[in-house]
This record gives structure tokens, sequence and C-alpha cells, in this order.
């Protein structure tokens, strides 16, 4: 299959998303010119215009998409051509009500918006293979285009109908038989048992509480159904072209979509992301988003959106200060990306995104966003030759599972205070303060190149997950492991004992008495430092290496950290800074070095391939410690035991 560099050839991929159907023809020209003075290299047509392309019912407007085609590939802009099936025309809801998606309430999600659509309407389906077929037909030999987008940010739910007859047809190709599915989803339990598949339905508004089980598989459910929407499209573009690379762009730690298993599906791995600039955690978020993209790209990825300036839907949309845009769309290149790209090109005037910033905002190319556009852009062409196609290396793996998550989320645990992405975000941050190279991985996937895998918390574990961690410590990995890990099976059902036996025995515990979730505000004493958000009644097997215990209250002398050879537990959230100290000592001890030692706080290292970025998270200047000789590839300048970085400044460094 065609991927990423069959497309970069050897460069990074710099522009966005371009409507220019929102504005007259002769400003066409004009944005090429600043196209050409920005560095930009590539845009994606077609996103949203489905009404236009398709004004009425089986109509055709090519005409202004051919003339933007042209005119991209004589300036040399290459083409990311969308299906533009995110956002159907309002005929189609009209005359075909049943695209429409209803809610849990079986209310309707109206045309007005976006993404109103059914994933299980086999009206739906028909219309967007249509227009998808004719697209494909008429630019498939067009030079201009590079790369195909499906549809945009898939997100949409639907409790309608149409999607009940799926869902059913969904079970039945899981489960086989009735019996089957009653014993998965545990419907003894309030008198649930199915008697007819016409009585299973999705988890629509209830009177008390749903059962767990069959929201669960309503999650998978939905995530396939989207998946075979963005299937269909795909395999019609690729019969047309099967030369050029295929994506669909996901958004960062979207809840509703199994990415591991998406990424499987697409040829290039491409995301949104969009950091809140005011977020002194800002550009951490950045690197957990990147790192994921990367592990699930498995390679070079594509940065698809990101804001050149402010936001529209926070609820205070700050801008970016000044040279902030720069330093994180250069993160993103050190952590993989071989395409920095925005939504959008030129600001809008109307319509729901006009205060969502632009390549060029309102301000027009005087404006400071337009100038530091055109300077990323130099930048990017500058390291293009030497980071294009690049690895970045990780000798420690994080888990991650959407079905651990999906089951972790539900209703009546023993706390709603535990939220699985801060937990995760949580460890993230502690591994890239330590400045340790960090991928992502499923629980099944191949582990054998990590020394080190930690578990932020995997509620769900199946026994193949399980399985794979148990030889992979054998194997003399060292694994990490936090809270609530290993409490249920795939069908959400408890494991005897509250934790698979398997893994009390890798970690030396005997009994799992209670768990003791902690109040807003409460801590627990751990001696040198503090847990948070949880704790647990954890009686020794008196086979762990290492105790560290609590001191004082009801969990007094019990552990709150547990190490059996390279087997660590820890049954609470230590406070950042000793969650930091302990996860960067088990990396020493497992021989896993740092990118750099002795970085002043708020410097991130990394290094892809042989170049090695230095990024300034801080206001004020710093200066770095580099061992040797090195040349600063942005500007040319040679630098010897050390580098000042100004204010959010960058410096790439190759020996």
């Amino acid at each position: 299959m065609p991927n990423l560099s069959d497309v970069t050839r050897g460069r990074l991929l710099y522009g966005g998303d371009y409507n220019p159907e929102q504005w007259p023809e002769e400003t066409w020209h004009e944005d090429v010119r600043l196209m050409k003075d920005a560095g930009v290299n590539s845009v994606t047509l077609g996103v949203f215009s489905w009404s236009k392309l398709e004004p009425r019912p089986g109509e055709r407007d090519f005409g202004w998409l051919d003339r933007l085609m042209d005119l991209m590939h004589g300036n040399g802009i290459g083409v990311v051509l969308a299906t533009p099936t995110a956002s159907p025309p309002p005929w189609l809801g009209r005359l075909h009500p049943d695209t429409l998606p209803r809610d849990e309430d079986g209310r309707i999600e109206w045309w007005g918006g976006r993404q109103h659509f059914s994933h299980s309407s086999a009206t739906y389906r028909r219309h967007a293979a249509a227009i998808t077929e004719d697209l494909a037909a008429r630019y498939a030999t067009h030079p201009a285009l590079t790369l195909w987008h499906i549809n945009n940010e898939y997100c949409t739910y639907d409790h309608g109908d149409e999607a009940a007859t799926r869902f059913r047809a969904w079970l039945r190709a899981r489960y086989g038989t009735l019996e089957a599915l009653n014993t998965a989803w545990g419907t003894v339990f309030w008198s649930q048992g199915y008697g007819d598949w016409e009585e299973v339905m999705p988890p629509r508004r209830a009177h008390y509480l749903k059962n767990p089980a069959q929201v669960l598989d309503f999650r998978r459910f939905t995530s396939d159904m989207l998946l075979e929407c963005y299937a269909a499209e795909r395999d019609i573009v690729r019969r047309h072209t099967p030369h050029v690379p295929v994506t669909t762009n996901f958004m960062p730690l979207w809840f509703g979509q199994d990415a591991w298993r998406w990424a499987e599906e697409e040829d290039v791995v491409s995301v949104d992301l969009y950091p809140d600039p005011r977020d002194p955690l800002g550009a951490q978020h950045g690197a957990l988003v990147q790192d994921m993209t990367r592990s699930q790209a498995r390679g070079p990825w594509m940065l698809m959106e990101q804001a050149a300036g402010p936001v529209n839907w926070r609820g205070v949309n700050h801008p970016k200060p000044r040279g902030l845009n720069r330093l994180w769309s250069l993160q993103a290149v050190a952590r993989g990306a071989d395409a920095v790209c925005y939504f959008q090109w030129r600001q809008s005037r109307q319509g729901a995104e006009k205060f969502h910033s632009g390549m060029i905002g309102h301000a027009g190319e005087e404006g400071r966003t337009f100038q530091e556009v055109k300077r990323l852009g130099a930048d990017l062409g500058t390291l293009a030759p030497q980071v294009s196609g690049r690895p970045v290396d990780a000798s420690v793996a994080i888990l991650h599972d959407w079905h651990s998550w999906w089951a972790g989320a539900q209703e009546a645990h023993p706390s709603r205070r535990v939220e699985y992405p801060e937990i995760l975000r949580a460890w993230h941050r502690a591994l890239w303060e330590a400045n340790l190279p960090t991928d992502f991985a499923h629980p099944e996937h191949d582990l054998s190149r990590y020394r080190v895998v930690v578990v932020p918390q995997l509620y769900l574990l199946t026994d193949a997950a399980i399985a794979n961690l148990l030889a992979h410590v054998r194997r003399g990995a060292t694994l990490v492991c936090g809270f609530l890990t290993g409490v249920a099976d795939e069908d959400d059902r408890i494991r005897p004992g509250g934790m698979d036996a398997r893994l009390r025995a890798l970690f030396g515990i005997r009994t799992l008495h209670e768990w003791w979730p902690l109040e807003a505000g409460e801590s627990a004493d751990c001696g040198d430092w503090r847990g948070t958000l949880w704790s647990e009644e954890i009686e020794p097997d008196g086979t762990a290496d290492e105790t560290l215990p609590y001191r004082g209250g009801e969990l007094d002398g019990l552990p709150a950290v547990l190490r059996k050879g390279r087997a660590w537990y820890l049954s609470t959230l230590p406070e950042p800074e000793a969650l930091r100290t302990l996860l960067a000592r088990a990396a020493a001890e497992a021989g896993v070095r740092p990118v750099l030692d002795g970085l002043p706080a708020g410097v991130e290292a990394v290094r892809r391939g042989e170049v090695l970025f230095l990024l300034n998270h801080g206001r004020d200047p710093v200066t770095v410690q580099v061992p040797g000789t090195h040349r600063d590839l942005l500007t040319g300048e040679t630098v010897t035991g050390r580098v000042t970085l100004g204010r959010r400044g960058v410096a790439v460094l190759a020996s």
C-alpha cells in the first residue's frame, strides 16, 4: 500500500484546509501568491463541499473544483482531496429523514450544523458512495492529487431504529446466540434476559442505570459502524487510484473511536490537535497526542489540523502568544510528523467558525499570524532534508486501550473522580518531564522492543493481554502498573478477587480486600510523598522485594507500592514529582536513559533520527549543556558545549 513517504518525497508537507468556495474567485489567485510566499506545498480541498458539488439530488457541479485543482497544480501545490460526506446537504435530510441520527431520547439531530448523518443508514451510505465514486472517477488522473482524505472527524452516534437493526446484526456476529449474549451481558441481573433478538435495543434512555455490558458493546458497535463508512469510501477511491494514500483525521483521545483498529485501515494516520495556549501543560498534552499518533502510524504521521491562533469553542478563546505556534509545530516534527497543517488557510468571514483563526487571519498578510506562518514555512523547508521519514525511537511504552476506557467510564463505579484520560496524562507527564522517549501500545501488541512498559490504568484486560504482560516480564522487561488494573474481563465481568489472580501473583498481592477511593482534596500519606485520587487495602503475600507503605489512617502499614522483581504495582496515584521519580528510577534500573541529562525546567529534548530537537516551553531564555559540537540546522551556526534558547526558542542540532 502507498504511504506518507510517497507523498512527502523528502519534504515536510505544509498547508491546511482550504475552503475557497467561501470566497470570490479573484481571491483564489491572491491565495496562491500568499501560499507560495509562506512555503505552502499542500492544501486540503472539499471537506465540507457536498452541497456545492451536488446542489440537488443527482446533479454534479465540478467546474469550480476543476479550476482549483488546475490552479494548485500550476503553482506546485499538491491537493489532499476530501470526500465531502461529513456534512450532507440539506436536501438529503429533507428527502430522506432516515439519514438523520437520533440521540438516546429518540430526538432527531437535524441539518444546519455538521456530522448530521446516521452511520447505519443505508440511504446515507448509498448517497455517500455515489458522490465519492464520481469524485474519484473525475480526479483519479489529475496531477495535483496527492492524498485522499475521507470524511472528517468521525464522531457521530445513533440510537435510531436502523441503528438498532444493525446493532442486533453486529451482536449476532459477535455472540452467535441469544444464550451467549445473555451470558456476556449478565442479564440475569434485574430481569433483563432476552428471549427474542427484536427485544435487544441500543442503550436508550432508561429509568435507572443501564446494563454496562450493553453500553460497552454499543461503544464497540458505534466505532465499527463508523469504520464501515470510512472503509466503504476508502475502497472506492482505492479502486480508482491504488497509488494514492488514504487517510481520515482522528481527534485526539476521542472516546468514540477505537483508533488502534482504525489505524490498521489507513495508509496515513493523521490527527487534529488543539492544545489550549493558556494551559501550562499544553505542550505535554501535545506530546502525548503526538506520541500516540506516531505509535498508531508506526512511523511518520500527519498533523492534519491545528490552530494558527485562537479557536472558537472554549469559554474564553485565547490567541497563541508570539512564537508558540512555531514551537508547538516544531514539537510535532520532532515527535515524528512529516506534515504540519492547519484548519484553515484563510479565516472565514461567515459561519460558525468565523472566530476560529486561519493561517491568514482577519488582519491579512500584514498580521502577526501570517508573518509567523511564513517563518515556520521557511523552517520546515530547511529541516525537511534532515528529518523527513526519520524515526523516533523509544524504549518505554505506555499501554492504552479504548475498550478498557469504555468499560471503566461507566456509571456506578467506586469513584466518579477517576477519569481515565487524566490518569493517562499524569503518567505520560511523568515520563515527559523525565525526558524519556515514549511510545504507546495496545496491551496485546508485540512489546519486545520495549525495556519498560507502563500501565497507567487498564480496568479491563483480556486474557490475551494479561498473558502478553506476563510473558514480557518473564523475558526481562520492567512493568510498572497503576491502580484499578486487571479488574474486569472483556465482558466487563469482575474477575475473582477483584484483580486477575495472575497479576496478583506477579505483583506479590495475596488479597485485594477493598478499594478506597479518595475524596476531592483528600490524599494518602506515603512517607516522602502523597498519594492522590485512590488507594487500596492490599494484603501482600510476602514475596515482594520492596514495599512502600501508607502512613496513618485505615490503611496504615499496608503497601501503597509493591515491587516484585521487575514488576511494580501502584495502588494510588502519586503526586507528580513522586510519580516522575518512581518512573525514572524504574527506567534507569532497566537501562533506559533520558535523551539528555541535566535539562533546565521547561526544556524538552527529542531525538529524531540523528537530529536533536531542543524546545524551550518557558517564557525566559535558558542555556542547555550539549556534549560535543553540532550545527543548528535552523540558524546554520556551530554549537559547542552549550546552546542558548530564547523565549519559546528551538534549536535543531545535527552532529
